[in-house]
């Protein structure tokens, strides 16, 4: 607002034959000020306010209220379903006079923006196409704080283990950590409670301090206080993915760390235009630098070695040297696996690439071997077709009481094939006619139906066939020459 002495001094100096230009530079003003005060003749003009549009408080709960509460919604409709031409800034003042809407919540703290303070951590859940087959993969990224650097990577299912492995291999590139690393209230890292209460689980403090840095939770509702991380995500959401084909997993995090750790390291960032690459040299002097010999986070699995010489250790087969079958022990890297026995290392083998199934994997020159496991492709397809030979009435049980696919319905037939066989035809298909009668499918309570039955029939059990060609048996002939046993020391003494 331009005062009232100063006005009437561009209009008085005007008079004088003054030039506007000359006018502006003396005091300081715009020469459009200047003809605009000249055309009011120097005087103070006040601009009338428009009348308050009129609303009806019912009609604005009832659009707040059907449009769920968002305020642009209920905006649009008053301008073109109402008429009302009001602004938006003055709707949503007006909404919150009359306690239809909450302000925002209130920030978090703000925390001073200090070069070697914080690093954060967050995952974020994604769908993208890979090969052709559209997956869910998860994404994980580190995020320092002052000077913008970023590693990223994805996985298919993110687990404790996955946070440790990423965190050590991003620390490791990185080669320095801040001492506080912020992260939501994930159960990955937390034991209990939240925020600034949470307290870590144990094998996750232990693992920060081999870095020399501490958990921190942000409070509950407030994931501004990592907002250089939430941003982190919408920039790979806007200019990672788009434009970009992935063939695999392997390829997708391929693409992920050329484009977090070379291509953002010199891109600009934020208003001022900071490059992480240089931000990150100015920087390394208030970090902690990692060793660089830190061993890596391993799990590990007791196995014990087949009959053709192999491990089965993630739906995939490992051969193990030597010819013995000792169990041996797996340990489980974010990359590879190795074998030990008796504490010493035997092999070790990268993990089979994403979607690798049931392969076998033995050293270079080492041969196949000679037999494998006979494929149990078709399952229990026998002897369901030997079940369903016993009669309709086995039939038509099966069909009520096989589900549909799947191990329990192949577990359900082998044991049912080996009831039959304890049996005679005639009980077990009255066993299963009085099962279906009542919807029993378990063979616990087969069995029970079936000595219900036997005692029935007043003790008579049905004559067991017997081949009476074993007498001529060599193996018979030889036994029935020796000696009769003694039983003497199991008798009694009186």
């Amino acid at each position: 607002m331009i005062e009232p002495d100063k006005r009437k001094a561009v209009f008085l100096l005007h008079k004088e034959g003054m030039s506007l230009r000359e006018i502006a530079r003396r005091l300081q003003l715009s020469r459009n000020a200047v003809r605009q005060i000249i055309a009011q003749g120097g005087l103070v003009v006040l601009a009338k306010r428009p009348p308050k549009i009129p609303l009806d408080e019912e009609v604005l709960r009832q659009l707040y209220d059907d449009c769920d509460g968002w305020i642009q919604r209920v905006h649009e409709k008053l301008v073109e379903e109402k008429g009302v031409r009001i602004a938006y800034p003055t709707l949503v003042q007006r909404l919150r006079k009359l306690g239809i809407s909450q302000p925002a919540k209130v920030r978090c703290a703000r925390v001073p923006d200090q070069p070697g303070a914080e690093f954060q951590h967050d995952t974020s859940p994604y769908e993208l196409a890979l090969g052709g087959r559209r997956v869910r993969v998860v994404g994980s990224m580190l995020y320092l704080r002052y000077s913008k650097r970023r590693y990223l990577r994805f996985y298919r299912s993110f687990t404790r283990f996955a946070m440790q492995c990423f965190l050590h291999e991003g620390l490791l590139h990185w080669g320095y950590a801040a001492p506080v690393c912020v992260i939501d209230n994930t159960n990955l890292a937390r034991l209990r409670g939240t925020g600034a209460a949470a307290v870590m689980a144990p094998e996750m403090d232990a693992f920060s301090a081999r870095y020399a840095f501490r958990f921190l939770c942000h409070e509950v509702g407030h994931c501004d206080r990592k907002a250089g991380e939430e941003r982190s995500f919408w920039t790979v959401e806007t200019n990672f993915f788009p434009g970009r084909t992935f063939a695999s997993l392997e390829d997708l995090n391929a693409q992920a760390l050329e484009w977090a750790t070379v291509r953002m390291e010199q891109r600009r960032q934020g208003k001022i235009g900071l490059i992480p690459a240089q931000a990150f040299a100015a920087e390394r002097a208030h970090l902690l630098p990692i060793l660089p010999h830190l061993p890596a986070p391993y799990r590990a699995h007791e196995r014990q070695t087949d009959q053709y010489g192999y491990v089965a250790f993630g739906a995939n087969y490992y051969w193990v040297p030597g010819t013995g079958r000792e169990p041996v022990q797996v340990l489980e890297y974010a990359d590879r696996i190795k074998l030990y026995l008796a504490r010493e290392l035997l092999i070790e083998y990268p993990l089979a690439a994403d979607g690798v199934k049931n392969a076998q994997f033995q050293p270079a020159g080492q041969p196949a071997a000679a037999h494998n496991a006979k494929s149990r492709r078709d399952r229990t397809q026998i002897e369901e077709k030997h079940l369903r030979q016993l009669g309709e009435m086995v039939g038509a049980y099966l069909d009520f009481a096989l589900p549909q696919k799947g191990i329990q319905r192949h577990r359900l037939v082998r044991q049912l094939w080996a009831l039959s066989r304890r049996m005679t035809p005639e009980l077990f298909t009255r066993c299963l006619a009085r099962a279906q009668k009542f919807g029993i499918t378990t063979v616990a309570t087969l069995e029970s139906i079936a000595l219900v039955l036997l005692q029935a029939q007043e003790g008579v059990l049905p004559e067991p066939l017997i081949d009476e060609t074993f007498r001529e048996r060599a193996a018979y002939q030889e036994g029935s020459l020796t000696d009769p046993p003694d039983f003497s020391p199991y008798q009694d003494d009186d």
